[in-house]
């Protein structure tokens, strides 16, 4: 069976074509600059070149049709007709309360999305654009909604309410929801995998570490907290997010400044984090070389951000009363050294101690907590498209 799964952004599109029985990726690419100037394609066919062409796509629609171009060209695509696609699986960022696990779409579930609008307003209208277009070019073909948040809808209510007037929670649904769910689901139970044990049997954190970050808490197979909130904001610092701030402070800025609640809205969410802290770039790669040559606001940044993640995962080995797994994941987690050396300094007390040759690894499977550990620590690379193929697999088959 051949999946496609299709991730929208607020102005992008990623996609993969899966072959779900070896699990091989036949086909990705990356639409970019949806609805701006200078949009274009990028599509790779297994064993082949990237290929980029510019092209201009007002919509999410019209990305979807280039994909369809691509995937079918005579001469970079991988499949002859549309009718190799057998299904399609769709990233939905937020399903509120709604969805607890993935569903085959229908137009119920898609309005029940659409409530869900006001809760991630740049990715849930782009998200069911993507389905509709999917629908469309692919008529008969079956779509499976795989949302970001149905992992962690399993938390309980002293987990995932704030400390607010009741009526808002009653009114409007505000409460912790979380996201990567798709991520943290994959991670946990590979980590488990990886030291020939049942997820169900384990206290397990996830470190996702991107650009975007979260941290859960997966007990015996079920979330039962994470660090990101009614939207991606809350939690550790990220890259250009700022993470859990005092909310006076919002107030305080904006009239020190004279900035809007929009403007501050837009000041935490893409100038604050790394970049903000550092001065330098969003960029781990780029902080981690700005210490280097001796910026200090650089060292302070990422040593924030590290201890800002030591904290959480101390505060979800509390909330589990133990735990057997710490995994770091993503491309932070996947590929700085610098900030698991940081992170597992805080691990004594819990019998852990990151082996520092181990740590040198990027981007592969592997233990880097000393054999002697109380707990394992492992580096778990993520790999969200796989996980997406497998439960629209599980749904359609």
């Amino acid at each position: 069976m051949n999946v496609l799964v299709i991730n929208c952004g607020s102005s992008s599109l990623k996609y993969q074509l899966i072959n779900s029985d070896t699990e091989a990726v036949l086909a990705k690419g990356l639409c970019e600059r949806i609805g701006i100037e200078g949009s274009a394609i990028t599509h790779q066919p297994a064993g082949g070149d990237k290929v980029m062409e510019e092209k201009p796509m007002p919509d999410h629609s019209a990305a979807v049709k280039f994909v369809i171009e691509k995937l079918t060209d005579k001469e970079v695509g991988v499949i002859s007709s549309l009718s190799e696609i057998d299904a399609v699986g769709h990233r939905v960022v937020h399903g509120g309360e709604k969805f607890a696990e993935s569903v085959i779409i229908d137009e119920e579930v898609i309005k029940a999305i659409e409530e869900c609008n006001d809760l991630a307003p740049l990715h849930n209208p782009a998200n069911i654009i993507g389905i509709r277009s999917c629908q469309n070019n692919m008529p008969g073909v079956p779509n499976v909604a795989v949302f970001d948040t149905a992992f962690h809808q399993t938390m309980p209510a002293k987990a995932y309410m704030y400390g607010l007037p009741l009526e808002y929670y009653n009114k409007y649904k505000v409460r912790r929801y979380g996201f990567h769910g798709t991520s943290h689901d994959f991670v946990s139970k590979r980590a488990a995998e990886i030291i020939g044990k049942n997820r169900d049997d384990l206290k397990i954190i996830v470190c996702h570490l991107g650009n975007g970050a979260s941290i859960s808490a997966v007990d015996h197979g079920k979330s039962i907290d994470t660090s990101m909130g009614l939207t991606p904001l809350e939690g550790v610092i990220m890259g250009t997010r700022s993470g859990d701030i005092d909310p006076a402070i919002i107030d305080f800025i904006a009239k020190k400044e004279n900035m809007s609640l929009e403007e501050v809205n837009s000041m935490l969410n893409k100038k604050s984090g790394i970049l903000g802290l550092s001065g330098v770039s969003s960029d781990f790669r780029d902080v981690t070389a700005a210490e280097d040559a001796g910026n200090e606001a650089a060292k302070i940044a990422l040593e924030t951000y590290s201890y800002r993640v030591a904290k959480y995962i101390g505060a979800y080995t509390a909330a589990m009363n133990g735990v057997d797994i710490i995994a770091f994941t993503a491309g932070v987690g996947e590929n700085t050294q610098r900030v698991r050396a940081q992170v597992g300094e805080y691990l004594a007390y819990l019998g852990t101690y990151i082996d520092a040759d181990k740590n040198m690894a990027r981007g592969e499977e592997v233990i880097i907590s000393t054999p002697d550990s109380k707990v394992k620590v492992m580096i778990v690379p993520t790999n969200e498209e796989l996980a997406i193929a497998r439960q629209t697999v599980a749904l359609v088959k």
